[in-house]
């Protein structure tokens, strides 16, 4: 998946990244390269711990059970 950032500078020097799509999902660097990590890294915790809210509300959910899919 590919997901767009927005890299602007803080007043004390860092590069705060942030990722519109994910509410909530902002992470920081040194410098431009190391914000860029960081965001990745925010990027993958975000997504997991969504999933893991939605795997709560599916305990409920006899039928049939969930099917992972990697993307």
């Amino acid at each position: 998946m590919n997901f767009h950032v927005i890299l602007e500078p803080a007043e004390d020097g860092w590069i705060v990244a942030e990722c519109p799509a994910l509410p909530g999902c902002v992470s920081q660097g040194a410098d431009e390269r190391e914000a860029l990590d960081n965001i990745k890294e925010a990027i993958i915790a975000w997504l997991w711990a969504e999933d893991q809210k939605a795997m709560l509300s599916l305990q409920n959910y006899k039928h049939q059970p969930p099917i992972l899919v990697a993307v």
